[in-house]
């Protein structure tokens, strides 16, 4: 366990730390132990780990008529719940409280799917409804499991608080009232000593229907609440060790890095490391407090201590390589384009008219061709929006082409150091270069934290080795 005491603190626990009933046992522990030197304790959670994809896949084949699908899903989240709940939970009657409590939130869930399933259409308003559902019954199972433990806990649905637009999926929140809700709802439950366990990844619009914050959000919530309070810190449970210099699968000697700058994790969970949810970063700087990502299942790890600035070190140049996986790379190319405004304006509008974002762009200093980087599922889609948005420029012979490739993965090494120590994408670059590793396209931003580049996707795995040992044999010449 961390050994600092914070006077107030938000814990937010992934999936994977309640996601069975040893690993709900471990986090109602780390909680309990950690009550004890905090006087103010928030908890956020996660709903328990698979459940969301499981209520988002049945909500959509419900849509499609398929009804048997959250026919189920039903008997699945039942026994996925009651196995924790009978194992934590000694007690018959809070037992029996947080059974009926869990059953009304799976007929809600059934429900919901049998009208998409007569309406033929699950609406972006209407999923964001049945996934957070997960996460309700989520809080109503740990605050029972820690109430069960000695610790006074008050389960919370955030939607009495986070206060979002109607962007249903990836909502935006009111940070104002926000605030104010966050500060009335919960300074009320922290004065009397209880610790709230509030529901990650949830909120509602001014009148009161429920908005999600996007996929891994919990971490966005854990971060608002922290900054609204305000807490000392934030700290992150999840299953691995803190932040690593590679996604640990892929190289078996990654290990975790201590401190990172908030832009360099900015970058890293932009660049596809899957420890923070992107928005987590922004909350916590402007609140300036404490972050921190730790290891459920190993706790007394200090993990990675997220800071605004750190000393630059020769043995600390690069401190991290990450990839995105299932990228296409798409090109609009032609001789016409030169010197021509607007171009790629028209580009970023049509494609953000599709609600798809860039992951990384590209252009040579010709002007001749612009090429940028998707999820290869909405390629297709992308090229033609293109072709319809660029017809007359394509009769004229202004544009020749836009075509797509088939599934790249984008590599990016990430390190504050970079910006200040010549001769950096000279190593990268020759590293790849003796492992017969073609790039195909490179971005680098002006405040010089990362490199990110273009590769064939069956080249990820020799690129991600090759850099980190890049890394670690840099951080071994101390």
């Amino acid at each position: 366990m961390v050994g600092s005491a914070p006077q107030t603190l938000v814990m937010k626990f992934g999936g994977t730390s309640v996601g069975t009933p040893e690993a709900m046992a471990q986090t109602a522990l780390i909680i309990q132990r950690q009550r004890a030197l905090t006087p103010r304790l928030v908890v956020v959670t996660s709903a328990l780990s698979g459940v969301t994809d499981l209520l988002l896949n049945s909500a959509t084949a419900a849509a499609l008529g398929e009804t048997e699908v959250y026919n189920q899903t039903v008997q699945t989240l039942r026994n996925k719940h009651e196995a924790v709940l009978k194992a934590l939970i000694t007690d018959r009657a809070r037992q029996d409280e947080v059974r009926g409590a869990i059953t009304l939130l799976i007929l809600d869930f059934a429900n919901l799917c049998q009208a998409i399933g007569v309406l033929g259409e699950a609406t972006s308003r209407a999923l964001d409804a049945v996934a957070s559902i997960g996460e309700r019954m989520a809080v109503r199972l740990l605050a029972a499991v820690l109430d069960n433990n000695g610790v006074t806990a008050q389960f919370v649905e955030a939607t009495r608080f986070i206060v979002t637009d109607d962007n249903f999926q990836s909502a935006h929140p009111d940070l104002a009232a926000t605030q104010t809700a966050t500060r009335a709802v919960l300074n009320t439950l922290l004065d009397q000593g209880i610790v709230p366990v509030v529901t990650g990844f949830i909120g509602a619009t001014r009148n009161g229907v429920t908005t999600t914050l996007g996929r891994g959000g919990s971490d966005y919530t854990g971060a608002l609440i922290g900054a609204t309070l305000p807490s000392d810190e934030v700290w992150i449970w999840t299953d691995v060790d803190g932040v690593m210099t590679a996604d640990p699968r892929i190289v078996k000697e990654a290990t975790t890095i201590e401190e990172l700058t908030y832009r360099e994790v900015s970058e890293l969970a932009y660049a596809g490391a899957k420890v923070l949810h992107p928005k987590t970063i922004r909350p916590v700087i402007e609140a300036g407090i404490g972050l921190r990502v730790l290891n459920t299942f190993n706790p007394d790890h200090a993990g990675t201590q997220l800071v605004s600035e750190l000393p630059i070190t020769d043995h600390h140049v690069v401190k991290s390589v990450t990839a995105i996986r299932g990228q296409s790379l798409i090109t609009l190319e032609g001789r016409g384009m030169l010197g021509v405004p607007g171009v790629a304006a028209r580009t970023f509008a049509a494609i953000a008219n599709l609600g798809t974002s860039i992951t990384l762009i590209s252009q040579a200093s010709s002007e001749q061709a612009i090429c940028f980087a998707v999820p290869v599922t909405a390629a297709e889609a992308i090229t033609s929006a293109l072709q319809r948005e660029f017809r007359f420029e394509f009769e004229r012979k202004d544009i020749d082409r836009v075509w797509a490739t088939g599934e790249v993965v984008i590599v990016t090494v990430v390190g504050e150091g970079m910006k200040s120590t010549p001769g950096v994408a000279g190593r990268i670059f020759s590293a790849l270069g003796d492992k017969k590793i073609n790039v195909i396209a490179i971005a680098q931003g002006s405040s010089e934290v990362s490199i990110s580049f273009v590769l064939k996707s069956e080249d990820v795995r020799p690129a991600v080795q090759t850099l980190h040992d890049l890394v670690i044999k840099k951080d071994e010449s101390k």
